[in-house]
């Protein structure tokens, strides 16, 4: 696989529009579209993390017919308590879900506003389709599913949050912690009971877009070694043929 690490590097940077994109990601993206994905993220900051991920399907050998990023290609995936969600990345191929990803992020300076919406988000993203994978709605391979999130660094997101004095005592692990670390445990949560198969969290800034990774197995190089390991794993089995 020839995705690197400068390239993770370069993407993140380029979402914040501190750069333009590399020669071969910019290739890369006219090949599956990402260019006019602005209208399904809201804006084109994700274009360059969405051509990093059809990087690792298009060195595997997918056709670029197979690698989803725009509205027009068909994102909807279905869901078992709602008809469909529009997902970020989708990867069919001959009929089996490779993959799918979410991509968000959470900025500054009112980290709290969008919180528990992003939250919400992803748990109701994972929660519908794993359920319609129980009620064989995806023949053939499980599906894999990846979380992708940036949290702007700043002294908003790194300053402890208080706990509001509610009905019944929250968590203690919540106790002291800022929206940074309140994340890192979220997603750390989301693979550990398995709604997302491997999840990249990071801290960046406009400032600063170098990448601040506070949690180890939720680093670019854990969530690389997942992208592969699926595609090995697919490659095995023949997939694509």
């Amino acid at each position: 696989m020839t995705v690197t690490r400068q390239d993770f590097e370069n993407a993140l940077a380029a979402y914040w529009g501190a750069r333009q994109l590399q020669s071969e990601q910019s290739a890369i993206r006219d090949v599956v579209g990402a260019g006019t994905a602005g209208s399904v993220r809201g804006g084109k900051h994700f274009d360059a993390i969405a051509t990093l991920l059809a990087k690792f399907f298009l060195d595997a050998g997918y056709p670029p017919a197979s690698i989803r990023v725009t509205k027009s290609q068909g994102l909807e995936l279905p869901g078992y308590y709602r008809p469909q969600k529009q997902w970020d990345v989708v990867v069919v191929h001959e009929g089996v879900l490779i993959a799918a990803f979410e991509l968000k992020a959470l900025g500054g300076p009112s980290y709290g506003n969008n919180y528990n919406n992003r939250v919400e988000e992803a748990l109701g993203s994972a929660v519908d389709l794993r359920r319609a994978v129980l009620a064989e709605m995806y023949p053939k391979e499980k599906p894999w599913l990846g979380y992708f999130f940036i949290m702007q660094d700043g002294p908003g997101s790194r300053r402890p949050v208080r706990t509001a004095d509610g009905a019944l005592p929250v968590d203690g692990i919540w106790h002291d912690t800022s929206y940074q670390d309140r994340f890192g445990i979220f997603c750390q949560r989301l693979v550990t009971e398995q709604l997302y198969d491997a999840a990249c969290y990071v801290m960046s800034s406009p400032e600063d877009p170098k990448p601040i990774e506070l949690v180890e197995n939720l680093d670019w190089r854990h969530f690389a070694a997942a992208i592969n390991a699926r595609l090995t794993y697919l490659k095995d089995l023949g997939i694509p043929g």
